[in-house]
């Protein structure tokens, strides 16, 4: 299910963390947005900004950092500007975020079943009676056995892959119109992985929840995402639809994503695919100069690149990069 109504939309974002070595910005001018059962996956290594990005979505952005520019609208309401209360009522009801590590997202002196129970009766006053049915029925949708024994079970009693359909389970327990999902399957095996992938492909689909997917393998958007947003350096570098980003991607650092990962190779020819890395690492953002902050691991980095930030261009429909060599 796809449809073309704007839920969610990042205008301009800015966070800034105030440290001892002076003002750090680590999301600068983040601009996107997902429409209504619409995947869209945010894409980059560790240190990019796309969790950031998630933690502004929900407001839950730590100190030190504040969000110092932009707006962030659902369904056309500006949520910076609600109150902590008002957007708590939010949280869980019309935005679910599920987070990269269920172990420490779960409480582990309360059953699973209580921490399903408790978001259903405060964000949907139900009763006690109404809210325990409702935890039994979402445990059952997210597909564990066995739901009526587990539900009084603690969460170290469960393997990674049921902890991480119970955090599926919380989040969705009062169906928002938005679901974020920080690296759902960092700490699974690969079948369980795909398992999970399957589940939230299966729930979109039934429910018609936007999804945001934070992920690092651009093989994961591939396969998942219809829309992608690249992310390097806390800055977006190339937007667009999946498929026309992974036959043509205009960025650098796009092409460098694409090419770690065997199956999305660009070009593989007859011979035996080798696998490129891309040199270096994700800057210190206290140390990001005036230009293109993917200038010293960019093979193709010119000296207006080193003075200056390339403004986003559109290169297709929908399709826009901030690079210099954009469309060249």
């Amino acid at each position: 299910m796809s449809g073309s109504e704007k839920i969610l939309q990042v205008e301009g974002v800015c966070v800034d963390f105030h440290t001892r070595r002076g003002m750090v910005r680590v999301l600068n001018e983040v601009t996107l947005h997902v429409n209504q059962g619409e995947a869209l996956g945010i894409v980059g290594e560790s240190g990019c900004g796309k969790s950031m990005t998630a933690l502004s979505i929900m407001r839950l952005v730590p100190e030190p950092g504040k969000i110092t520019q932009g707006r962030i609208l659902l369904n056309d309401e500006n949520l910076l500007n609600l109150s902590e209360k008002e957007m708590r009522d939010i949280r869980g009801s019309k935005i679910s975020m599920i987070f990269q590590e269920p172990m420490t997202a779960l409480n582990p002196v309360f059953t699973i079943g209580k921490q399903i129970r408790e978001s259903i009766e405060l964000h949907q006053g139900a009763s006690k009676k109404e809210a325990a049915k409702k935890a039994l029925d979402m445990l059952q949708a997210v597909g564990i056995p066995a739901a009526e024994q587990r539900i009084r079970q603690y969460p170290h009693e469960l393997s990674g892959g049921m902890r991480q359909r119970v955090m599926i389970a919380i989040a969705l327990c009062c169906k928002p119109v938005v679901l974020l999902a920080d690296e759902p399957s960092t700490a699974l095996d690969v079948t369980v992985q795909a398992q999970i992938f399957d589940l939230l492909v299966d729930i979109q689909k039934k429910m018609g929840t936007a999804v945001i997917l934070i992920t690092h393998d651009m093989g994961v958007i591939a396969e998942f995402a219809q829309q992608v947003v690249v992310m390097y350096a806390g800055r977006k570098v190339e937007e667009g639809p999946v498929g026309k980003i992974i036959k043509s991607p205009q960025h650098p650092y796009t092409k460098g994503l694409i090419e770690c990962v065997p199956h999305l190779h660009i070009d593989p020819g007859p011979e035996r695919v080798e696998l490129n890395e891309i040199p270096g690492v994700v800057p210190d953002l206290s140390h990001v100069g005036l230009g293109c902050p993917f200038v010293p691991r960019c093979l193709q980095a010119m000296e207006s690149c080193k003075k200056e930030m390339p403004p986003a261009t559109l290169v297709g429909k929908n399709h826009q990069v901030a690079c210099w060599l954009a469309g060249v």
